[in-house]
């Protein structure tokens, strides 16, 4: 039995939790096609091979806000009434021997393989973040350079410029005022 589930599918169900990326039991149990009851009765009766790094229950604040992020009515909440486990990446795989059916197998390696594409985009997301830093870099040395210019003539521009052509030397007295006997809108006073 060959079950094949889309990788969005999955990956719509892996949520950041404490700063790691987990699944909830309701979506496992979902996908691996069993009552989320009957899930958790698995994992309480094996609690040893999920630590807490592997596994932990939400707090009660940390349901709540999930809760708010999503736009749902009082009555469903989301399918969340008790506190859910949360499994890392590690804990999903652990579920697959606890489990024990074919389809938990199956479905499990679907869930590596998606967990697996999520940390390529990560790492694809940092080498672009890194040549987009370079690149960053090399255009602010570039447009340093031209603001630097563009300041260089612009002060240049504000100096005030020395006058050319021919200036007179001599008192301005002689020059602007009127003498007696000085012709008026053509005629001699």
């Amino acid at each position: 039995m060959k079950t094949t589930l889309p990788v969005e599918r999955i990956t719509s169900k892996i949520y950041l939790i404490r700063g790691q990326k987990v699944m909830l039991d309701r979506d496992l149990a979902e996908l691996y096609g069993v009552e989320t009851k009957r899930l958790k009765e698995q994992v309480r009766r094996n609690i040893e091979r999920f630590p807490e790094d592997f596994m932990f229950e939400l707090t009660q604040p940390e349901l709540e806000n999930w809760r708010s992020q999503f736009a749902t009515s009082k009555q469903d909440l989301m399918g969340l009434r008790i506190k859910p486990f949360a499994f890392t990446e590690h804990g999903v795989l652990m579920l697959s021997s606890v489990l024990k059916s074919q389809r938990a197998v199956q479905v499990n390696i679907q869930i590596m393989r998606a967990f697996t594409k999520l940390r390529q985009a990560l790492i694809d997301n940092e080498d672009f973040r890194r040549e987009l830093d370079q690149l960053k870099q090399v255009t602010e040395e570039r447009f340093r350079i031209v603001f630097e210019t563009l300041d260089q003539l612009l002060t240049v521009e504000s100096k005030p410029k020395k006058k050319i052509g021919f200036t007179v030397k001599e008192k301005q007295k002689a020059y602007g005022k009127r003498a007696k006997g000085e012709i008026k809108s053509g005629r001699l006073n």
